[in-house]
């Protein structure tokens, strides 16, 4: 099993599938994984198999931590294209991401104005105003939506507490027009179950949810590394083109990586 644990509070850069040379934030502990979810796929591993015992980063911490990496990178290179909330969890778990994200938009501007500020989010924490404020403040909200079965939300990313899945489509269409969506296809078995979610029986009802959001883009993509559950297995290029295809039918912008 191979698995992912990020430096903390800041990590990279990284060349993104999605974003370019990003650089990370880590709002998580540097030795473990804390997140609401706990995703078959995840690159983190198993959230029982990676209890942290650091603390999360302090505000100020990952201030400075950024700081001093965007000074380095304005001063040698390479500039980013994007300072990306990531790392190993939900960012928006943090108490402190409001603040966090209106320090990062001030070292942004100060040193690299033309970057981008994202965030990967599962989006479990968008019931909250302030979280929903903060993501909306930062470039590039990008918020998880693998289907809205919800039998299939239990099995493949296996939300650690309550998750209603209508409120989560409610609150990112309230995000809209700026919100990001985006969506893990992915084929195989668990525990003798089927995680495809390929078919119509979970697309069209998907569709639908992303009528109802309306977001700037959608990004589609499928497994990229070894998960930590045996069995998942990649969803081909074609399945992923056709369904990025209807996306676009319905007159928002999709991407794919494969």
């Amino acid at each position: 099993m191979g698995t992912i644990i990020y430096p903390s509070p800041v990590f990279g850069p990284v060349h993104s599938r999605r974003l370019g040379v990003s650089l990370g934030i880590n709002l998580l502990p540097r030795d473990g994984k804390w997140c609401s979810f706990d995703c078959l796929y995840c690159e983190c591993g198993l959230n029982a198999e990676r209890r942290p015992k650091a603390p999360l980063p302090t505000r100020e911490e990952v201030r400075e931590a950024l700081e001093c990496q965007l000074e380095k990178m304005h001063r040698e290179g390479p500039h980013p294209d994007v300072l990306t909330f990531a790392g190993n969890g939900e960012p928006t778990l943090h108490p402190h991401f409001p603040e966090i994200v209106d320090d990062t938009r001030r070292l942004r501007d100060r040193f690299c104005p033309e970057a981008r500020i994202s965030v990967l989010s599962n989006s479990t924490q968008i019931h909250r105003p302030e979280v929903r404020e903060a993501l909306l403040r930062t470039d590039n909200p990008i918020m998880k939506l693998d289907t809205v079965a919800p039998d299939y939300i239990q099995r493949l990313d296996r939300p650690q507490g309550h998750y209603d899945v209508t409120a989560i489509v409610e609150h990112l269409a309230s995000m809209s027009p700026k919100v990001i969506v985006q969506t893990m296809f992915l084929t195989g078995m668990c525990d003798g179950l089927s995680v495809d979610n390929t078919s119509d029986e979970y697309v069209l009802p998907w569709l639908q949810a992303l009528l109802t959001i309306r977001p700037r883009q959608v990004m589609i993509y499928t497994i990229d590394r070894e998960t930590p559950v045996q069995g998942l297995e990649k969803a081909r290029p074609e399945i992923l083109d056709g369904i990025a295809e209807r996306v676009r039918r319905e007159g928002m912008e999709c991407s794919v990586s494969y």
